[in-house]
C-alpha cells in the first residue's frame, strides 16, 4: 500500500512520525521542499490542501513558474546483462525496447 495523497494535480508521500505522533507529508515533484503535517488524517488532508494552494499562490505572486510537466525523456544505466535480457524480452513481445520499457513503467505506476 502506498501512502500518497493527491490534490489539484499535486501528490505527496505520507509518513508517520512516531516520535512526535503526527502524520507528515511532502509535496512531490517540486524542488522547494514544501512539507506539511497533521495529527489526524483529516487534519493532514487540510494541511496538504493548504500547502498546495499556498505554493500555487506564492508562485503566482513572485512570478515563478510552477513545475513544468516532465519531458518524457528518461536516461539511465543498467547492468549489461539486464539490458540484454530486456532487449530480448522486448523483441520477443514484438516491441521496441523503448515501448517495452514504457509499458513496463506504466504498469509499475498504475493507480496514479
Amino acid at each position: 500500500m502506498m501512502n500518497v495523497m493527491t490534490y489539484k494535480g499535486s501528490s505527496a508521500r505520507i509518513e508517520y512520525d512516531d516520535d512526535d505522533g503526527i502524520l507528515t507529508g511532502r509535496i512531490a515533484g517540486i524542488r522547494d521542499g514544501v512539507g506539511f503535517h497533521g495529527d489526524s488524517v483529516e487534519a493532514l488532508r487540510e494541511a496538504f490542501h493548504e500547502a498546495v494552494n499556498d505554493y500555487t499562490e506564492t508562485c503566482a505572486r513572485v512570478g515563478k513558474e510552477p513545475p513544468k510537466p516532465y519531458s518524457g525523456k528518461v536516461m539511465f544505466r543498467v547492468d549489461p546483462d539486464v539490458h540484454r535480457k530486456a532487449a530480448l524480452a522486448a523483441e520477443l513481445s514484438g516491441k521496441s525496447l523503448y515501448q517495452w520499457a514504457e509499458d513496463f513503467l506504466r504498469e509499475a505506476v498504475r493507480g496514479d
